[in-house]
Order: C-alpha cells, then sequence, then structure tokens
C-alpha cells in the first residue's frame, strides 16, 4: 500500500485530507499526517476570535475522532528536520517527548505554510515581543497583556489589523504602526486607505502610517519605548509583529528542491515539485512567480493534488481569485481583483459617502463594459453582486457609474457554472444540486457542499440560492434572521415578549446555538429596547450595538461624531440657539441646518462627547436618537400660528407626536411630519408618518419614504380628531415593529404586508385580530420608560469609562476646554 505523508496540518493541510478522503484514497493509501503544533487543524483565519467569545474548541476544524475514524494517522507536535529524496525518508522531532525517528514516504506533500516576518530591528529579541499566527502566540500575548495598558502592533495589513483587534480584545490600548502610507497597502488605495484609518481610529486605536520602528530599547513610562523614524517615540507594554509572511521552504532548501528567488518551492498546475515524488501546496509554494497568502487559493492547490493523487483529470491549480470581503474591527472591508487599476488603459469610477461613511471604487476596461476589480469600505453589500460580475466577466449596464449609487442591476439569473464560493470551488449548479436532494436549511447546505465554510464570504450568496431555489420549488422560504436562530425577528420579537426574556444570553441559550453574530446581535439588541427600553449601555447589551449606538452618536467618514439634539417640531428658544452655537465653537465643530429641523453638530471627537452633552442637557436639550433606528424627527410647518393659509396647529401637535414617541426603538428608522394645510409645506406624505390638517381634523398617511426607494405615504383614515389620530398612530407603530423583518422601513414592510394597506386597516381600525389593546398598552409602556440615554450615561461611572480614550485617565467628563488649531487650552484662556 502506497504511503502518502503530508507535513502540515493547518487549513490547506487538513483541506488535502480531506479531499484525500472524499475521493475514497484512505482506503487505497496508508496516509500519514504531521503537525508541528499541539493541536489538530484549526480556523486560522478567525484567529483573534478566540479573546472575545469563541474558544480554542470553536475554531478546530476536524477532530482526533475524524482521523482514527478514517484510519489516518495524526502525529501532533512533530516537527520534520530533514527529508532525503534519495532513500525517500524524513527525520523527525518529537517536541512533547524529545524522540526522533525516520519515517519513510512514497509520496510527500508539503503543506508547511509559512513564517511571520521580523525584520532586523535592534531590540527585536526582548521580553513581551511576540509575532500572530499560532493558538501558542495568541496564549503567550494574552498572558503578557494581563499586566499591560499599551500595545503596538507592527505591520498595518489584513494580519496586522487582526492582531490589533486582538490587543484591543484583550483591553489594552493599542497602536498600528505601517510603514506604507496608508493601511492595508495591498488591497486598498488610499482613499480607501485613509477612510479605514479613520474608522479604527473612531474605536479607540491609533494609527502611524508612513513610518519604520528603528530599535527598540527601555521605556520611561511603560515596558518598551519604540524609536520612530520622523515621528515621535512611543511607549508601550507589549509589542507584536505582522509586518508580513515569508513562505516556509527551509526543509525545500536543504533538500536541494527548486526553489524561487524570493522563497517559495517551485511547483507546477498539479502541484509537484523539481522532484516528482514531491508535492508542494498553501503559502510555501511558488506557482507561476506567484505566492498567494490567501486560504482559497491553497483549497485549490490542495484539490488539484488530491486530484493528481486519485488519477483523476482535473483542470490542476490555475491560479485564483484574491478577492476578499472582510469585517476588520468591526468594518466592512473588500477588494475585487485590480483594485489598483494595474491593467492597460483600465477607468476608475469612484464614490464617497461622507454622511455614511463609505467609499466605493470601480475600475473598469477602456469600453466600461467590463469590470476589472472594486474597493468597498464601510458597506460590503454589494461585493457578491460585483465580484460575480468580476468572476464571469458580465457585462455592465450603462452607465457603469450608475452602479456606484445601486449595484442591484447585477443581480441577474446566474449560470449554474458560476463560482459562489471560490475557497472550496462550489458552483450554483453544486448549490442547485444539494437542495434538489433535500438540503434545504443554510447550515445542511453549507454542511453537504462545504460553501461558505472557509472565509465565510458568501454565506448571502449561498443564502440567495437557496431562497431562490426553495421559492421555485414551491417550498416555504426560510426567513431566519441567521444560522444561529431557527426564527424570523418576528418571531424572535414574540418569544422575547412572551417569555419576557432581557438579555441575549438567555435568548440564545433557550432558542439558539452558536455565539451570534453581527446580524442575529443588532436584532435583539432593537427588540429588547422596542420591548423593554433598557438603556443600551447596560452590560448584557453594550456588546450587541452596532457601531453608532455603541457610542450614541453617529460615526462620520473622518472618524469623527456628530451631536444631534432633539429639537421638538423644529421649535426652538433663542437661549438655546444661542448654547448650541457656544458649544459648536467650543468644540470646533461644523454646524448645519438639516431637513428635519434640527441643527447637527459635527466632527467631535469620541472622549468629548461626554462633556458636550453634559453642557447641552444642562441647557435643557436631550439625545435625538439619531445615532438609533428609531424615531428620529417630527417635522412641522409653521401651521396656524403664522401661516395665513394654515388651518390648524401643526407645530403643537409636532412637538406632542415627537415627544410621545421619542426614544421608540424599531427595525429601521422612522420620520415623521406634521403639516398645517394640504399645501403640504411639511412634505408629510413622504414620511413613515404623515399628518396632513384639513378644516374637519387630520388625515394620516402612513408607510411614506424619502429615501432610495421614494414612496408616497398611503392615506389612512381622514378627518380624525387628535385622539384618534395617536390611537392609530400607537397601533400602525406597535404592529410594525412587531411584524416587520430587521432592517426593514415601513414603506418595504408594506409593500410586503399580505393584504397591503387594506388589511393594515382591519388590523388597527377594525380590530380584527383583537390586538389593539395589547398593542396600545406596548406603546404606553415605552413611553413610560423613556430616558434621555445621554443624561443616564453622564450619571453612571461605569458607562462613562467607554469614552476614555486611555486606559489610565480620570473618568470623563474631563474639565471644559475649548479646541485651537487641534491644541487643548483651557476655555478660559481662549481669547
Amino acid at each position: 500500500m502506497e504511503h502518502i505523508v503530508i507535513v502540515g496540518n493547518g487549513m490547506v493541510g487538513h483541506h488535502l485530507v480531506a479531499q484525500l478522503v472524499e475521493k475514497g484514497q484512505h482506503l487505497t493509501h496508508k496516509i500519514t499526517v504531521l503537525g508541528e503544533e499541539r493541536s489538530v487543524a484549526y480556523d486560522r483565519v478567525h484567529l483573534s476570535a478566540v479573546f472575545g467569545e469563541k474558544s480554542e474548541q470553536d475554531l478546530l476544524l476536524s477532530s482526533l475522532e475524524w482521523y482514527q475514524r478514517h484510519g489516518i494517522e495524526l502525529v501532533l507536535n512533530a516537527r520534520v528536520s530533514h527529508i532525503d529524496r534519495a532513500k525517500r525518508t524524513l527525520a523527525i522531532d518529537h517536541t512533547s517527548s524529545g524522540a526522533s525517528e525516520m519515517l519513510s514516504y512514497d509520496r510527500l506533500v508539503l503543506a508547511t505554510g509559512s513564517f511571520p516576518f521580523v525584520p532586523p530591528i535592534e531590540g527585536k529579541d526582548r521580553d513581551n515581543i511576540f509575532v500572530y499566527r499560532t493558538l501558542d502566540d495568541l496564549e503567550a500575548i494574552k498572558t503578557a497583556c494581563a499586566s499591560a495598558k499599551t500595545g503596538a502592533v507592527i505591520g498595518g495589513g489584513l494580519l496586522g489589523l487582526e492582531a490589533a483587534n486582538a490587543l484591543k480584545l484583550l483591553g489594552v490600548q493599542t497602536h498600528v504602526i505601517e510603514f506604507a502610507p496608508r493601511l492595508m497597502p495591498v488591497q486598498l488605495d488610499d482613499n480607501a486607505g485613509a477612510l479605514l484609518k479613520s474608522k479604527i481610529e473612531q474605536i479607540g486605536l491609533t494609527v502611524h502610517t508612513s513610518t519604520v520602528t528603528e530599535k527598540i530599547i527601555d521605556g520611561e513610562t511603560a515596558f518598551h519605548r519604540m524609536v520612530l523614524k520622523d515621528q515621535s517615540p512611543l511607549e508601550v507594554d507589549v509589542i507584536v509583529f505582522s509586518a508580513g509572511i515569508r513562505p516556509q521552504d527551509a526543509l525545500a532548501r536543504t533538500a536541494g528542491l527548486e526553489v524561487g528567488e524570493r522563497g517559495g518551492i517551485v511547483i507546477n498546475g498539479n502541484g509537484i515539485t523539481s522532484d516528482e515524488r514531491i508535492y508542494a501546496i498553501g503559502e510555501c509554494a511558488l506557482w507561476q512567480q506567484r505566492i498567494f497568502g490567501l486560504v482559497a487559493p491553497g483549497y485549490a492547490m490542495a484539490r488539484a493534488v488530491a486530484d493528481h493523487i486519485s488519477g483523476v483529470d482535473g483542470q490542476g491549480f490555475q491560479g485564483a481569485d484574491m478577492s476578499t470581503k472582510l469585517k476588520l474591527l468591526g468594518m466592512d472591508v473588500a477588494s475585487i481583483g485590480d483594485a489598483h487599476a494595474q491593467t492597460p488603459n483600465a477607468k476608475e469610477l469612484a464614490m464617497f459617502d461622507n454622511v455614511a461613511g463609505t467609499y466605493k471604487k470601480l475600475v473598469v476596461d477602456e469600453s466600461g463594459t467590463r469590470l476589472l476589480g472594486a474597493i468597498l469600505v464601510g458597506d460590503n453589500s454589494d461585493y457578491d453582486a460585483l465580484l460575480q460580475c468580476y468572476l464571469n466577466q458580465t457585462m455592465l449596464p450603462e452607465p457603469a457609474a450608475n452602479l456606484l449609487l445601486d449595484a442591484s442591476a447585477l443581480n441577474g439569473d446566474m449560470a449554474d457554472n458560476t463560482v459562489i464560493c471560490s475557497c472550496h470551488n462550489v458552483t450554483k449548479g453544486d448549490l442547485v444540486s444539494a437542495i434538489a436532494a433535500g438540503a434545504h436549511e443554510l447550515g445542511e447546505l453549507k454542511a453537504v457542499t462545504k460553501a461558505g465554510s472557509g472565509c465565510g464570504g458568501c454565506s448571502n450568496m449561498v443564502k440567495s440560492v437557496l431562497d431562490n431555489e426553495l421559492a421555485a420549488m414551491g417550498m416555504e422560504v426560510n426567513n431566519h434572521v441567521c444560522e444561529h436562530f431557527a426564527l424570523s425577528r418576528q418571531e424572535l420579537f414574540h418569544i422575547c415578549q412572551v417569555e419576557e426574556i432581557l438579555d441575549f444570553a438567555t435568548l440564545l441559550d433557550r432558542h439558539g446555538h452558536g455565539l451570534g453574530c453581527d446580524l442575529c446581535k443588532p436584532t435583539a439588541a432593537s427588540i429588547f429596547a422596542s420591548l423593554w427600553n433598557h438603556h443600551v449601555l447596560e452590560p448584557e447589551l453594550s456588546s450587541l450595538q452596532d457601531s453608532n449606538d455603541a457610542y450614541m452618536a453617529n460615526l462620520q467618514k473622518d472618524g469623527s461624531y456628530s451631536i444631534v439634539p432633539r429639537i421638538p417640531g423644529g421649535e426652538i428658544t433663542p437661549d438655546k440657539l444661542i448654547v448650541l452655537g457656544q458649544v459648536a465653537k467650543r468644540y470646533d465643530l461644523y454646524t448645519k441646518i438639516t431637513g428635519g429641523q434640527r441643527v447637527d453638530l459635527f466632527g467631535a471627537q469620541l472622549d468629548d462627547l461626554p462633556q458636550i452633552w453634559s453642557e447641552l442637557i444642562d441647557a435643557g436639550f436631550e439625545t435625538g436618537h439619531a445615532y438609533g433606528k428609531s424615531l428620529r424627527t417630527v417635522k412641522s410647518c409653521v401651521g396656524s400660528t403664522w401661516c395665513r393659509y394654515g388651518v390648524d396647529d401643526s407645530v403643537g401637535l409636532a412637538i406632542e407626536l415627537e415627544n410621545r414617541y421619542k426614544g421608540l426603538r424599531a427595525p429601521h428608522k422612522i420620520k415623521f411630519a406634521v403639516s398645517g394645510c394640504t399645501r403640504e409645506c411639511a412634505e408629510a406624505q413622504s414620511k413613515d408618518i404623515g399628518v396632513i390638517a384639513t378644516e374637519n381634523g387630520w388625515n394620516l398617511y402612513v408607510c411614506g419614504n424619502g429615501g432610495m426607494r421614494p414612496r408616497h405615504g398611503d392615506l389612512f383614515a381622514a378627518d380624525l380628531t387628535k385622539q384618534q389620530l395617536i390611537q392609530y398612530i400607537d397601533r400602525v407603530l406597535m404592529f410594525y415593529i412587531a411584524t416587520a423583518d430587521r432592517l426593514q422601513r415601513t414603506s418595504v414592510w408594506m409593500e410586503n404586508l399580505e393584504g397591503g394597506l387594506e388589511y393594515l386597516k382591519q388590523v388597527v381600525i377594525e380590530d380584527h385580530l383583537g390586538l389593539a389593546a395589547s398593542l396600545e398598552k406596548q406603546m404606553a409602556r415605552v413611553i413610560e420608560s423613556y430616558q434621555c440615554e445621554w443624561r443616564t450615561t453622564l450619571e453612571s461611572p461605569q458607562k462613562l469609562t467607554k469614552f476614555k480614550p486611555y486606559l489610565n485617565v480620570e473618568t470623563v467628563p474631563a474639565p471644559k476646554y475649548a479646541r485651537v488649531r487641534d491644541q487643548r487650552i483651557p476655555a478660559k484662556e481662549v481669547d
């Protein structure tokens, strides 16, 4: 029986084993796997998750039992020190026991991966300096950070930012040092890098670009002093090197295999090295002068080797797409194809959304009809459509610039040979076949096809194919929030209501599985807020919030925050206007009158937020909840008080409505307007709730939207008394909150509501379901439990620690100060 030996039990090495088992080669070959680490193969892509909510066990890709069940010998803590190609033997050192042995092979696969590059910096061998590569590295970093206050990561690429996330999760004030002028220089351009930098800095990290560490010496206020080129020295307790990787090709070099000039074991399309008995796959392999540093190309190499060993006439390795979609430190980042427009005559189309803090760039060919590459920062929602367009070279619609605003035009029918999961080479046809064979749940479909189990970037596409196929088969489409809950948002809402569930841990324990994700956590947070209205920064709720709710402020493009005090109905006193002006001058804030009749203050720093809000609350303001999926504004005209056409007091009603519903949390933001006559100066019909005065009372319009999908509201009821009006609004809003999907605007909710407007009238006006009293009671509870979230925060020293710029400063708010040309000086010293 031929003996196959695989050196390396990382993600790529394990994938090769799985492929050989799938092809039945474990039945005809003896297979031995040598792993240098103490653990069976684990997910190195999500390594920093062990500092969050995952354990080492959660990252494991397999188990010892799986290897035993398939008759595969797995030897851990085994380091191969020498290859004798003539004798076809390996010298193995068992690091746990100290023993050594010789092992023979018939075919040898080198899956040795890479090692972290550590620049030749003076002081790099000092204590409390680490690399970021293995579980043991993370354990050492965790131990060191237990007594550390500050840390630095040398390297601002993918792994560097993952390492920075690890330090942040350990509670260490973290710096990132990058030689290039931008973060992620391989994937991003200057604009995208700048936006990513601002987004990372707003969550408390400090980024230093265009500099290098010249030496590391003893610090005065911390364990290390990092001497930076052309910048001030930096003092930190812990340093992590993540300045790139180098192929682990030492074994191949000493064995006389051909290696590249800059490293890497040379292979052909079948993964064969210069010795026909030896293969190489993954980050140690060099194919056509290229090293591939992502997991998907490594998996493709593993499949090519498995085909060759099995005698299958496959296509072999033909290169791989290096597109990536990530969530780094909570930020969406994606890069597709030729993101830097290296193709001759390539053209760039780009858009900054300063309000949302997003950047999108498309690279197209000279004709503008083919997508060559793309960059997305802040919003990855168009990634799947753009990636499929790039991979399949689909003709772009004209003009291509429209895709910057909306890429939904690309979401046409996909061919069966369209690759959905590049990590495991799963096509749409593979998914369709698995669905037809009975894989009707997302988790089951992933398990059968492996799609979405690599980097995870294709999960949305897999779900989309599943939903479309089930619908075509006449089956009910899964509307689950995510793979952790086999429930819709509506079902989760009612469960939390009936069982009075107040926190995510209880909800997950009773009705979910796993650890939760970026879909179900904010959804749960919104449900808890709608039902119980507890403060968003309570310990059991704080970690569930998205970036805006987490700091109770809207994050802006440059990493600063906006301040939006509530001004009910747009009515404001001169004294309050003066305070807004004083605060804006003191903190150097940009001011703007918004379409919702508010004064927005832009440019606040994270650690300034408590002090700014302290001053505003002292002046009688309260939070406008502009950061939340909640009631934003109630716009009004001047109504009958001033206008010669006004037939009723629109300002008074607007103020009453805003004070009634302020703080109400919902699946998406809600906007109101009240017009004092049918001339409609407040544009009420374009709002979620619109009210227009008539000579006979108030007309109520519902489910309008002035956003990207404009929709006029529908006339719901006419000539209402104020009591009837408020009663109907209570019922409509609570029914929407109880039944809408996550992030679903009222306009879309209405369009998807079976029976539409007439059904909603039956529920709300006719009480067809017998829910009216319950809906009113729920709204009353929300109204009674209202709190200004910033006032509550300012009264809690524990909650204020979230806004501390460093771990060792006094609790904010700090003494009042003003900003003068980026320098802070006491306010009384300002001339």
